[in-house]
């Protein structure tokens, strides 16, 4: 993440404006989170600071965070010292990953007195002090005693101390040539010598300085040119200006499936096309965005994860079940030896008699007539035996179909979860998830409990706009198939599915025309994207008119047949046309 203390200059600097305001209240939502609402004459503003080792931030929050029923010891503290205190100021030390929150406090004897909140954003070393006006530690969110570290205790009743660091310049006041010199005298990849020698830099801020001087190939330090370190020099400079004068642009990067990256207060050119990038208005809303969808992604791939055991189980379960059913029916192919046995007998019963334990008989069947060997039940008479014969015939022909019938839904049964299946590798909210657990509940896969008998909201199927004004609806899961198909969609609409490959119900609104070509292509390339397809090179993609698509009685959810289609092979794509937001 780039949560440095170059980024951590631009909150603080957003943060400035609270210098005056009071606090109204504290909240600790988690065991690593303080939540500090402030007032001024603009009106509320909340703060979160956390200390989380994978998600250590500090700045506003317009998240509606629950508050546990009874507050942890650490925020009656912070109540007790802090509570209508005043904000003083917000200081950093350079560019260290510390923001201090001086407050102006009462004291339990009338007095006042300033209080210190240290925010330190150090990764797994983040944490969360009060100091007193003396700057000795009142208590910390996270205690640190000798046994945790041996180069520094956080404990109350100790002088407040930052950890030992290697001195590094602040590209923020360094001179020109004291940090040509610096990078000058030292060797290795360029961007792995900026990070050894600049304080408060980010690996993506300086693999964002190392492309724009290598126009987009590798420098190092010892072989830079005269012309590249005046194109780093002057990167570092703009980065400078950006900063000072509050004219960042603040950038989040994602992947095209919309993964967060990570995040910079410049733009970012060093993932050419492997990433998306956006913008965002300021710092905060970086942070408060970026870690609240990180955490709604990291909740939702939770949720996923019973329900992802559940299919894979189901699959493994059926699998095992078809392996032995094959293997019967494979043993069914015998069944014309048996009835061809029985027809021999029956034909030679004079010939035999009970307590026979082989009958040789000239096998009729054949043009040369061989002798052949048919062994015999001594407890049966010549009939019982050829009747043994002709029922263990009829009993092969029985489980032939009844075996090919259950394989048949066995197959079935595994493409409906492997859309399941496919349908949950793309689930990006919540009511995704909600959606496709009341689907496997009503197939009989999940058991339904008291808590989820109340209906799931119908979420409405995603919805693109092609190149000439066309609208295109994708199902989100099997239930918004069936429903987007056979419900909403007109008989003389568009309809697309992958071919023979799990995947989204595609439907172009064509209003009773026939839409352009290009419209078909757009919407073939949306249906390739949300299929199990996505990541293959050339996807072939049926199309025809809702009218020809039908659902077999019975059949599983998403399940259809279709005839009169058409075949496209197409690239997948993820904005092939502009989604509408709904």
């Amino acid at each position: 993440m780039a949560l440095d203390g170059a980024f951590l200059y631009a909150v603080r600097q957003e943060l400035s404006g609270l210098i005056g305001a009071r606090i109204e209240k504290i909240h600790q939502p988690t065991r690593e989170e303080i939540l500090i609402s402030l007032r001024n004459p603009e009106g509320s503003h909340k703060i979160l600071i956390s200390a989380s080792a994978d998600r250590a931030r500090v700045h506003l929050t317009h998240q509606n965070i629950d508050n546990p029923a009874a507050p942890p010891m650490f925020c009656m503290l912070l109540r007790k010292r802090l509570g209508s205190g005043k904000l003083l100021a917000i200081r950093q030390d350079g560019l260290e990953r510390v923001l201090y929150f001086d407050f102006s406090c009462v004291n339990t004897l009338g007095d006042v007195v300033q209080l210190t909140l240290a925010c330190e954003i150090m990764g797994k070393y983040s944490n969360l002090i009060l100091i007193d006006e003396n700057g000795k530690v009142i208590d910390s969110i996270k205690r640190v005693d000798a046994e945790m570290s041996r180069k520094r205790l956080v404990l109350p009743g100790i002088a407040y101390a930052l950890p030992p660091a290697e001195p590094r310049l602040n590209f923020l006041t360094v001179e020109r040539d004291v940090l040509q010199a610096a990078i000058a005298e030292k060797s290795g990849a360029l961007y792995k010598v900026l990070l050894q020698t600049l304080e408060g830099v980010s690996p993506v801020l300086v693999r964002e300085w190392a492309f724009y001087t290598g126009r987009g190939e590798e420098c190092r330090a010892e072989t830079l040119t005269e012309a590249q370190m005046e194109r780093l020099l002057y990167i570092i400079q703009k980065t400078k200006e950006r900063l000072l004068q509050q004219d960042c642009i603040f950038t989040i990067a994602a992947t095209k499936e919309g993964q967060l990256k990570d995040f910079s207060f410049l733009p970012l050119h060093q993932f050419g096309t492997l990433l998306y990038t956006r913008t965002m208005p300021s710092a905060c809303a970086v942070l408060d965005y970026f870690y609240a969808e990180r955490d709604r992604y990291a909740r939702v791939r939770q949720r996923a994860n019973d329900l992802f055991h559940l299919l894979l189980h189901a699959t493994e379960r059926i699998q095992r079940r078809m392996a032995v059913q094959t293997e019967e029916l494979e043993q069914c192919a015998e069944k014309e030896d048996f009835r061809r046995k029985a027809d021999l007998l029956s034909a030679n019963l004079y010939r035999l008699k009970k307590g026979d334990t082989v009958a040789n008989l000239e096998d009729f069947y054949e043009s040369d007539c061989p002798t052949v060997s048919i062994p015999l039940d001594v407890r049966l008479t010549p009939p019982q035996n050829a009747q043994r014969y002709y029922q263990q015939y009829k009993k092969a022909c029985t489980a032939e179909t009844v075996l090919t019938e259950q394989i048949a839904k066995g197959k079935a049964e595994l493409q409906y979860l492997e859309s399941v299946l496919d349908a949950l590798t793309r689930a990006e909210t919540e009511m995704d998830m909600e959606q496709l657990r009341q689907e496997l509940m009503e197939q009989g896969y999940l058991r339904r409990t008291s808590r989820n008998r109340r209906p799931v909201k119908v979420q409405q199927p995603l919805v693109f706009t092609a190149s000439d004004g066309t609208q295109i609806f994708v199902g989100r899961n099997n239930l918004q198939n069936d429903r987007l198909t056979l419900k909403t969609a007109a008989k003389t609409d568009i309809w697309l599915h992958t071919q023979n490959i799990p995947g989204s119900h595609v439907i172009i609104a064509a209003n009773g025309t026939m839409p352009s070509e290009q419209t078909i292509l757009e919407a073939a390339q949306l249906a390739a994207w949300h299929s199990k397809a996505q990541q293959s090179a050339q996807v072939p993609v049926d199309y025809c008119l809702v009218k020809y698509v039908k659902k077999p009685v019975g059949a599983k959810p998403g399940m259809v047949i279709f005839t009169n289609q058409k075949t496209l092979y197409v690239t997948p794509n993820a904005n092939p046309a502009e989604q509408e937001q709904i």
